[in-house]
């Protein structure tokens, strides 16, 4: 080999290690996690053929992953929006928001669950949750607060509207935080529901920023498997730091796009009956048998009527209602569980105070 082939090859070995080299740098650059390292054009993604992918990805932390969910969402959730606030036909709607049109298997069809959802902001939001736990068989009953803006108002009335298992509660509260309108605006849908032509096993109530960590399915199969024909209403005699929330009398105020309760200087009356006060979760799942009990038990309307003046009284109603066990004076509570304690306690919240003892805190969005 004579001195320009030699030169010629260790030129060719030279590009040759250089372009290894630069290959291997940007693949890891490309492969990083770290979100300011990754190179990534938008235009590219491909949205809705990989979801499983995706979701394992944005799970572990991927960069890229992110990147293309965030365009993805960008991209499709302003036609979606905007589709139900024009009131688009029920076809593009179904299509567009992609809802369940048939009972995924004989178990779920064969048992109907009504949900009470009670909202007052984030359209978004409240769609997603509507997508994520709809079913044909099932019915819905959405309190929109009266205090909503109309164009929110008329959005979730074009999506009613193109389901004949989904209706608005034929009487809406102002709802307070902490209010007795609270409870009411839960009393309300109970009544529709009771009446409706569509038949239901179980009742759960939701707020517009709840969302399923379960499917339909498992929600069932829980409820057979543990609770069948019992009513779920967590919490525990009232406790004495909860005490104040029914010795003296709380009012509603609504002024000026506020709305609060404040206490007064009334001390309460005992309860009716002489019930034993408990406290508990606001949210529950309940037999149709029991809601129609609180609806025409002589106990559950006087308690009712003496919560109308306490502190959040829908933490206490349902599940003192549930508790009675006095079968010598009243009928007992259609699937009530005395001894419950928090047991069935199915909900997955974090509160901010108790961040740093019960939990580490929330993160994302």
């Amino acid at each position: 080999m004579n001195l320009l082939d030699a030169t010629k090859s260790g030129f060719l070995v030279c590009i040759a290690v250089c372009m290894f080299i630069y290959t291997c740098i940007y693949l890891k650059n490309v492969l990083s996690e770290e979100p300011n390292e990754q190179k990534f054009n938008p235009n590219i993604a491909e949205c809705g053929f990989y979801p499983d992918e995706l979701c394992s990805a944005l799970f572990v932390g991927k960069a890229a992953a992110l990147k293309i969910g965030n365009f993805c969402q960008n991209t499709y959730q302003p036609k979606t929006l905007s589709c139900i606030q024009t009131s688009c036909n029920c076809s593009m709607v179904l299509k567009s928001l992609h809802f369940i049109t048939r009972p995924l298997s004989d178990e779920e069809g064969n048992f109907s669950l009504a949900y009470i959802i009670t909202i007052h902001k984030e359209l978004e939001m409240f769609v997603k949750l509507l997508r994520a736990i709809y079913m044909p068989q099932n019915i819905y009953c959405i309190h929109v607060d009266e205090k909503s803006p109309k164009d929110y108002k008329a959005a979730v009335q074009n999506i009613v509207n193109c389901f004949e298992n989904i209706f608005i509660a034929s009487k809406r509260e102002n709802v307070v935080y902490a209010g007795f309108s609270r409870l009411q605006a839960d009393i309300n849908c109970m009544t529709d529901l009771v009446h409706s032509k569509i038949q239901w096993n179980y009742v759960i109530n939701l707020c517009g920023q709840d969302y399923p960590i379960k499917t339909n399915k498992d929600i069932i199969q829980y409820i057979k498997s543990k609770w069948n024909g019992k009513n779920m209403t967590p919490g525990v005699v009232q406790p004495l730091h909860m005490k104040h929330r029914t010795q003296v009398s709380y009012r509603e105020r609504v002024h000026s796009g506020m709305s609060y309760v404040y206490p007064t200087k009334n001390i309460k009356t005992k309860p009716p009956y002489n019930l034993t006060i408990y406290f508990g979760s606001a949210y529950y799942i309940l037999t149709k048998e029991f809601v129609k009990f609180t609806l025409t038990d002589a106990r559950a309307k006087d308690l009712l009527e003496w919560s109308r003046d306490t502190y959040s009284p829908d933490e206490h109603y349902w599940v003192t209602l549930n508790r009675l066990n006095e079968p010598y004076v009243f009928k007992d509570a259609p699937g009530a569980t005395p001894n419950a304690d928090w047991e069935g306690n199915i909900r997955a919240i974090k509160w901010k105070d108790q961040e740093g003892t019960a939990h580490k805190g929330c993160n994302g969005m």
